[in-house]
């Protein structure tokens, strides 16, 4: 039982050597502090947006493809294109649906946005767009309240609509919208349903719209009831999305669309075709990278703290020289003096670790609320950051202690 009895002695020993000095350990706990709130926070930031990218991109569907028209900028382009490619048409589509065997569903898009909407919103209007019912089918979608509109909608061209969820809000409150109309232009449309939040990005094309301010209708609607007269460098068709067959390659399917879309369009380079299962390994890249750059850059407050936590046992060995000659003089061997040393040094690191924790959780529930972007502290992301401030304590504490049992008793308890 002397082991264990030694070692709590010892242990308590640190508590006291520290408390003697709260300032000091506090301010030297400080850079351990900061360091692993930092580390904690960055990858907070991290989690945030590979999340809500992850969700984007698998919202479009890592079985999906998109084509989406390329507008031209000038009506000399236009006039260029017209003399070989017609642009993307219904046409495509019908191409498409002989020639691809891997797809499973189509949709070809229109959108627009409209010239007055009622009731007004408070600030922008939602764009408008035609879909086909599959549409639905191959995002995945899932809706808050109604149905989407069908096939019978679709063919007979009739005024229904799905809101956006921020579209809804807008326009009708947060009421139930499903069966109440709303006027895009001069057309009523019945609200059939209510779509749930959809993740939004910042890139791409029409993709990078937010697909919660639109108000969807059947294409067939879009195309008898409403005339988009904002659209004279446009094709007939904003863009066409693709599911394709459960084990289909995606990256092949794509070159078999792109191929068929140049002979159609006689190598015109007016159409994208995206892969989101590209994307989506892509961007799982990026964000390792953007990771490791910001740990590493967080990684350097722990780094100063460790070098505090050095030079702070340092000094505390120089002030306690006699005492060390002491303990040496009644037996103590070197490894007690470097266990000793290193305990504080171990205890310093844990204490700032812990306290950095609740850091952490402040900081990125800071940048959250400062600058809207989406933070998760995730379980490993606290294991790394505290598992490091120990190590930091642990190596950053050998020196010193090993200075401090080298120290020669004779000589130490000659020091003043």
């Amino acid at each position: 039982m002397a082991g264990p009895f030694r070692y709590l002695a010892e242990f308590g020993m640190a508590v006291e050597n520290l408390w003697a000095q709260k300032t000091r350990t506090v301010l030297t706990c400080l850079g351990i502090i900061f360091g692993v709130g930092a580390v904690i926070g960055m990858l907070a930031i991290g989690a945030g947006a590979r999340e809500e990218s992850l969700r984007f991109i698998e919202q479009l569907g890592v079985r999906n493809l998109l084509i989406e028209s390329r507008p031209a900028t000038s009506e000399q382009e236009l006039q260029e294109r017209r003399r070989s490619s017609p642009g993307l048409t219904e046409r495509d589509v019908r191409i498409l649906k002989s020639n691809v065997d891997a797809m499973e569903l189509i949709s070809a898009r229109r959108s627009m946005h409209p010239a007055r909407v009622f009731p007004k919103p408070p600030q922008d209007l939602p764009e408008l767009y035609g879909v086909r019912p599959a549409y639905a089918q191959i995002h995945h979608w899932a809706l808050e309240e109604g149905d989407f509109f069908n096939k019978k909608d679709d063919e007979a061209s009739a005024a229904v609509c799905v809101l956006g969820e921020k579209a809804k809000i807008a326009l009708l409150g947060y009421v139930n919208a499903t069966g109440q109309f709303v006027k895009i232009n001069e057309t009523w449309l019945r609200v059939t349903g209510v779509l749930k939040d959809q993740a939004s990005s910042g890139s791409g094309t029409a993709q990078s719209v937010d697909p919660n301010f639109i108000v969807y209708i059947p294409l067939n609607t879009f195309q008898y009831r409403f005339f988009d007269n904002g659209g004279s460098f446009k094709d007939d068709l904003d863009g066409v999305d693709l599911e394709l067959k459960q084990g289909a390659d995606s990256v092949n399917a794509a070159k078999v669309v792109s191929a068929i879309l140049n002979s159609t369009h006689h190598n015109t380079a007016d159409f994208v075709v995206t892969i989101p299962a590209e994307l989506l390994a892509e961007q799982q890249r990026a964000q390792s990278i953007f990771t490791y750059v910001m740990v590493a850059i967080a990684a350097i407050s722990l780094l100063v703290g460790g070098i505090g936590i050095m030079n702070i046992v340092l000094a505390t060995v120089m002030e306690r020289t006699r005492e060390i000659g002491v303990r040496r003089a009644t037996g103590a061997r070197r490894g007690d003096i470097v266990r000793q040393f290193l305990l504080e040094s171990v205890l310093i690191s844990a204490g700032g670790g812990i306290v950095g924790i609740a850091f952490g959780y402040f900081l990125a529930w800071l940048i959250a609320r400062a600058a809207e972007w989406k933070t998760i502290v995730t379980p490993s992301s606290i294991v790394i950051a505290f598992g490091v401030s120990m190590a930091v304590g642990v190596i950053f504490g050998i020196y010193p202690a090993r200075q401090a049992s080298r120290i020669d008793p004779i000589e130490a308890l000659r020091y003043e």
